[in-house]
């Protein structure tokens, strides 16, 4: 390897992402809908079993964006807040495009504001500590690295949070690759939960 110009494996690794990215996307788009509604009900609860959420205080999650197939974890938000837990979720700043995660007083009525996916107004507060942070993935690997949609916002935002708090992925199964590029600013996952395992690094 250290014959390999470093700029050019780096050039490759961000191409091999993206060709992955797509091939991805494909495939979760070939899935019915109704398996991923199986399969993300077992991520739920999944979840839910984890000893960091049973102990959580607040949990930032995100609203799925169905259309693309994303895990659905709605029906965690009533859950979690009938036990007492403060739910937020990823909110963009439309001008500087850091990411933080604020807390709607009605996750139903968070709208779409130009990104594809629904957000917390801006006037919601924002969780100034957050115990665990629910992280989607086109595809994870078995040392939780992971590969997102290529703007960053996670890798990102997770070091704000993450620790005190931890950071868990949920992906399909299928999702699961025997390895995935690791580039600049990648932040790996210590926890992924999947529809038929845990993956713990």
């Amino acid at each position: 390897m250290e014959d390999f110009d470093p700029e050019a494996m780096r050039v490759l690794r961000y191409r091999a992402k993206g060709v992955l990215r797509q091939r991805m996307r494909a495939l979760r788009n070939s899935i019915p809908r109704e398996s991923l509604a199986e399969r993300s009900a077992k991520i739920r609860a999944g979840l839910l079993a984890r000893s960091e959420m049973a102990g959580a205080r607040t949990v930032a999650l995100f609203w799925p964006i169905l259309k693309r197939g994303e895990v659905d974890l709605r029906p965690l938000v009533s859950e979690l807040r009938a036990r007492g837990v403060v739910v937020a979720f990823p909110s963009i700043h439309p001008e500087t495009r850091v990411m933080t995660f604020r807390i709607p007083a009605d996750p139903e009525a968070m709208e779409e504001q130009g990104l594809g996916f629904q957000e917390p107004r801006l006037t919601e507060p924002e969780a100034a500590e957050v115990d665990v942070v629910v992280v989607p993935a086109l595809g994870v690997d078995g040392e939780g690295n992971r590969i997102g949609y290529g703007a960053g916002y996670y890798d990102r935002t997770i070091p704000r949070f993450c620790p005190p708090g931890v950071a868990i992925g949920v992906a399909y199964d299928f999702q699961v690759l025997s390895e995935v590029p690791v580039t600049e600013g990648d932040v790996p996952l210590p926890i992924v939960v999947t529809d038929e395992r845990v993956i713990e690094i």
